[in-house]
């Protein structure tokens, strides 16, 4: 199997190219612009390889910009979640979910529901060796729980503890931002992951998150301060109900 990644400047969303060999039989994951994925259509185009699908793994724009562009070039279904074939408004033509396998060749894709940071939101096995994770889990952190459609802080847990954590730790993941990691290195190091294993204690830290320019700020505990993958921060906070979040960093204002 062969994987590539391209990853889009200004947003830093991946898309990948995984075929079976070159030659072969492939697909493509997402779609971060048409000038990004030049490279993967090229690579495909140069070496003969025949491309079945292509597979979103949500709805957000930055996963799926210019997909329709990437499907006509190679003629092939998009595929993705129900809910996202709702939302995207025609650009998917069929649906998987939970269970269902997706074959190329002699590559077989197992898709797994992996809600929390958005209701259609999916993540996919390759060959039970390699997984993308999308928007769920990155390297050293993991996704918002209040982006739009984003079903919430326990459906993301359960996601990662319940499902991603239970593949194999040498089980590579290949997230929908930046870099690689494994499913090991995250059961060690991922600091969301040691604070839910108990291996690491909760904060209890004042602070009020809103908008970075807006007046409107709700009261809240900083359970966890982390590093995020575009080199600011991912806080996890709970709020004076008890309702937990994963935010990014510069909705957080410390009161220290």
């Amino acid at each position: 199997m062969i994987l590539q990644r391209v990853e889009n400047p200004d947003f830093l969303s991946n898309a990948y190219l995984i075929v079976d060999e070159p030659g072969g039989h492939g697909v493509l994951v997402d779609s971060n612009g048409s000038q990004v994925t030049e490279p993967l259509v090229e690579r495909a185009e140069r070496e003969g390889t025949e491309i079945t699908h292509v597979l979103l793994t949500h709805h957000h724009w930055d996963h799926v910009l210019d997909v329709e562009q990437l499907a006509e070039r190679f003629g092939v279904p998009v595929l993705a979640h129900p809910k996202a074939a709702e939302l995207l408004e025609g650009k998917v033509t069929d649906t998987m979910d939970e269970g269902d396998v997706i074959e190329s060749g002699s590559l077989r894709v197992e898709v797994l529901h992996t809600p929390g940071h958005c209701a259609d939101h999916l993540a996919l096995v390759v060959d039970g060796t390699d997984c993308l994770t999308a928007d769920v889990i990155f390297k050293g952190t993991v996704g918002g729980t209040r982006a739009p459609g984003a079903t919430g802080f326990e459906d993301l847990k359960g996601s990662i503890m319940d499902k991603l954590m239970k593949l194999p730790p040498e089980t590579r993941i290949h997230p929908g931002h930046r870099m690689p990691s494994t499913i090991g290195a995250e059961w060690e190091e991922n600091p969301f992951i040691r604070v839910w294993r108990e291996l690491d204690s909760e904060s209890a830290e004042p602070v009020s998150i809103g908008a970075p320019d807006s007046e409107v700020r709700e009261p809240a505990t900083l359970v966890l301060w982390a590093p995020d993958y575009d080199g600011g921060n991912k806080a996890w906070v709970r709020f004076e109900g008890g309702a937990d979040a994963i935010v990014g960093g510069s909705q957080v204002k410390r009161e220290g």
